[in-house]
Order: structure tokens, then sequence, then C-alpha cells
């Protein structure tokens, strides 16, 4: 039998530099510091003391890390340690769905088709979905030049590196070579650093804000095949 919907969702959304907290019949997000020193038992700690008054049945959360059937494969790059093995469930007292933090956005932001989500921030996001079918990938640290990763480019510290205009064109670059391998109908650009750039290929939309937490809704609630 297919599970329940639960009517109360608490979506949380962590990245390399914040956390982002939404839950269902809440309005306005509330967030927390993320970084290199935040461990997993810190993350829960910090959210359940933001949302004492919010009521929650079951929570989605957002990870940048590889997550293979709702468990945490590698240690997150951006993150303190101690991920692999953490009992999210236990840890919030009622049932958790974990997925990789562009996997959840790629969900909020998914129409048709086949779709490639490339989530610009701290470091680089990918997912495609595939006629409703989730599939995360791990593109981050696959070598693309002069000894450096596509995050080493892309991400937020290729940004500062290179400075806005040389790290746009890179962006455009990376962009292109992803399409001809995974040869997607929709590109979508998410991520803190979307918002830096000044021109778009063709087929390509920037993502809003609000898809992390409509991905996050969307795991307890929608169609789209989700292995978790």
């Amino acid at each position: 039998m297919p599970e329940p919907t639960p009517k109360r969702i608490l979506v949380v959304d962590v990245g390399g530099t914040r956390v982002k907290l939404l839950a269902t019949g809440q309005t306005a997000k509330r967030t927390m510091d993320s970084g290199p020193r935040l461990t997993p038992r810190a993350m829960v700690a910090g959210v359940k003391k933001l949302t004492l008054d919010w009521q929650y049945d079951v929570v989605s959360l957002g990870l940048p890390a590889a997550v293979v059937r709702g468990r945490v494969v590698a240690e997150p790059a951006n993150l303190g340690k101690g991920w692999i093995g953490f009992d999210f469930a236990q840890a919030f007292h009622c049932p958790v769905k974990v997925v990789n933090d562009a996997a959840m956005q790629a969900v909020g932001a998914y129409r048709r088709g086949r779709m490639l989500f490339l989530g610009i921030g701290t470091g680089l996001g990918s997912a495609l979905v595939l006629n409703g079918n989730l599939e995360p990938l791990e593109l981050a640290h696959l070598p693309y030049r002069n000894g450096r990763t596509f995050e080493g480019y892309v991400g937020k510290q290729g940004r500062k590196r290179l400075g806005k205009k040389r790290w746009r064109k890179h962006v455009l670059k990376v962009v292109a070579l992803l399409r001809r391998a995974f040869l997607p109908e929709d590109v979508v650009l998410g991520g803190g650093n979307a918002k830096h750039l000044t021109a778009l290929p063709e087929g390509t939309r920037i993502g809003a804000n609000a898809h992390a937490f409509k991905g996050g809704y969307a795991l307890w609630t929608s169609k789209v095949v989700v292995d978790t």
C-alpha cells in the first residue's frame, strides 16, 4: 500500500553557506548558518531550536552530499564531518526523506520531459529528471581544465578567483558541455550564484528560490519518482 500523504511537512535545505527552513502552513522561511564546521548533530539542534513553534509530522532534508536510497554515502565537501550513517529519523523523532539538495531543487523545478538541473552555489549540484524519474548526479568533482574540477570553475570559489566576467564565460561553457552529454530539453540553473549571470543559453532558465521548498514538499506528495 502507498504511504499516506502527511499533512505537515518540514523542509530543510542545507547549503554550503546557509540552512533554509520552511514548513506547511508557514509563509516566511527561517535560516541559520552552515559551513565547514556544521555537523549533522549541530544542524538538527539548530533546526529544532528555530522551529519550536512550528508543527510538522515528517521532514524533507536536502544535503550537499551524495545520497543513495536515502543514505549519505560520502561526506559533504563544504560541511563538517559525521553525515555518513547519521540517523536523521531518530534525531528528528519523525520520518525523514534525505536527498541531495540539487535533487530536491530539481524536483521543485521540473515541468516535463528531460530536465537537467545545475545548482551553482557554494559548489556545483546536479540532477537529471527524465519523464518524472529523478536521477541525482555527481558532476562537481569531475576534471574540467588546468587540474581543476567543474566545481572549481563555476562554484563560489571559482567566481572569486576568476572574477565575474571570466566566471560567466566558464559557466556558459560548462552548461554547453553538459547539454551535449545529457541532451536535455530543459536546463535549469539554480543556486545562490545564478543571480550573477547576465546571459543564458537558449533553452536555459534560472531556478526560483522557492524550488527547493516546492521540491521538499513534493518528496512526500508528488508523482515524481525519487529513489528514497
